[in-house]
């Protein structure tokens, strides 16, 4: 092959696309259809509670479309990182979707699951033998730690989406992947350059997000080339710039150049961006520096507590002046209120949107002038949800009557938009395992399972 065309319907399954824009990829005949399904962006949750990031009708729609896209065409589809967290619960989640999908098709399909959930007693072994090590910043991992999470999954590179092209899979749904590796495998498959090949799949993994205007939910067309790659937004209304292309290379990274991955780490120090027309990129010098031994990320979440909030809004300035001595006298009378419950039982924090809430103790403008208005929200964590529950009401009713040095009024210092009040959110996980695995073989830990339908 001279060049593998690459079709990314969108940046996330479930985010939605325009038809037009889908269709006018499959109007290109591409080699492979790729869609990225999950991520750690929004914390441990979604792995911790064995639920998806986004809901199954439009999960639904988006893969209905993308597999009959691609059965239509003859082009393999990738799935990465299905349900979301890749786990044996999202897989299934997803397997279900897949198959009513199928079954309303009709015809015959071979279908691989890639698995990415591993067995407790096997990394319990793996740790014992010294081939687990933290990532910066990370505990050591421990056995107890391993127990305490609802499952660990791994994230696996190009290698076990390979096995399954190889094995004739029209439709691959991979369990927690490298988020690029469901565009690069085939690439590498076929014999086109790793470095180029990650680089494309790191681009196309975000959809259209590269383009001008930006956006996650519309499609993007990729041509991979032995020295290189273009990409080309398949919306009329977008373009490709050299700045919004390289801009887009930054995304997700903590080195401007380095993005390590499984079995090794994509080198952009070299990179080039030239505007091939007025919608088109072209990069070239992207490099892949293998490593030795082939590292593995582990994901794991546990258990930790439960939350409930409350979200409101004050308009005092009077009270947006002293918010802070407020809210440490609404703590102070909590706590001798319920002086029968551990202090370590439960959290309460306060979130000022206007203020500091973004980026807390880091806000550059903080103290700079006060708003007119601030958007509350306190949240309260506790070891079951009936505290939680309990604590953010008496919390929320002491705040709401609380005096304060200049208060005139006593109708009531928030303004609450909902009733009921307060919200539980429910358990709150966090992440307790982000541990590297050595592995000997990269497919090993993945077992691909094959699937005939309508055979």
């Amino acid at each position: 092959m001279n060049e593998c065309r690459i079709l990314s319907p969108l940046g996330m399954l479930g985010y939605g696309f325009p038809m037009e824009s889908f269709e006018a990829g499959l109007a290109r005949h591409p080699h492979l259809i790729g869609a990225d399904a999950g991520s750690t962006d929004g914390g441990p949750h979604k792995l911790g509670a064995g639920v998806g990031i986004v809901s199954r009708a439009a999960t639904k729609k988006d893969l209905g479309a993308i597999v009959r896209g691609g059965l239509a065409v003859g082009a393999p589809v990738v799935i990465g990182s299905a349900g979301g967290s890749g786990a044996a619960a999202h897989m299934a989640w997803t397997r279900a979707i897949l198959e009513e999908i199928l079954r309303e098709h009709g015809g015959r399909v071979c279908v691989a699951y890639v698995h990415a959930e591993l067995d407790k007693e096997f990394l319990k072994a793996e740790l014992a033998a010294g081939r687990i090590r933290p990532l910066r910043n990370v505990p050591v991992l421990t056995d107890k730690a391993i127990d305490s999470a609802t499952s660990v999954v791994g994230q696996m590179g190009a290698e076990p989406i390979i096995r399954a092209l190889e094995a004739g899979a029209q439709i691959v749904v991979a369990g927690r992947a490298y988020d690029p590796a469901c565009f690069a495998a085939f690439a590498i498959w076929k014999g086109f350059p790793a470095g180029p090949a990650w680089h494309l799949g790191k681009i196309l993994e975000c959809g259209a997000l590269c383009a001008v205007p930006g956006s996650a939910g519309d499609a993007m067309w990729g041509v991979l080339r032995h020295d290189g790659f273009t990409v080309e937004p398949l919306n009329a209304t977008r373009v490709c710039t050299e700045t919004s292309v390289a801009a887009h290379t930054l995304y997700e990274k903590s080195h401007p150049y380095l993005l390590p991955g499984p079995g090794g780490t994509l080198d952009l120090s070299q990179c080039t961006f030239r505007q091939v027309d007025d919608r088109v990129v072209e990069v070239k010098g992207s490099r892949f520096q293998a490593s030795r031994p082939y590292t593995v990320k582990l994901e794991g979440a546990e258990l930790v507590a439960y939350r409930t909030v409350l979200v409101c809004g004050v308009r005092d300035p009077v009270l947006i002046a002293g918010l802070e001595a407020a809210e440490a006298a609404v703590v102070t009378r909590t706590r001798e209120y319920f002086e029968h419950i551990a202090p370590a039982d439960y959290q309460i924090l306060f979130h000022h949107y206007g203020v500091d809430a973004v980026m807390g103790s880091s806000e550059p403008l903080r103290g700079t002038g006060l708003p007119h208005e601030v958007g509350l929200v306190m949240e309260v964590v506790a070891v079951t949800q009936e505290m939680a529950d309990t604590i953010c009401a008496f919390a929320r009713a002491t705040l709401m009557h609380h005096h304060y040095t200049g208060r005139k009024a006593t109708a009531g210092n928030l303004a609450l938009p909902f009733a009921p009040s307060d919200v539980p959110l429910g358990p709150v996980y966090r992440f307790n395992v982000y541990h590297l695995l050595e592995v000997e073989n990269p497919c090993a830990i993945f077992p691909v399972e094959l699937v005939e339908y309508g055979a």
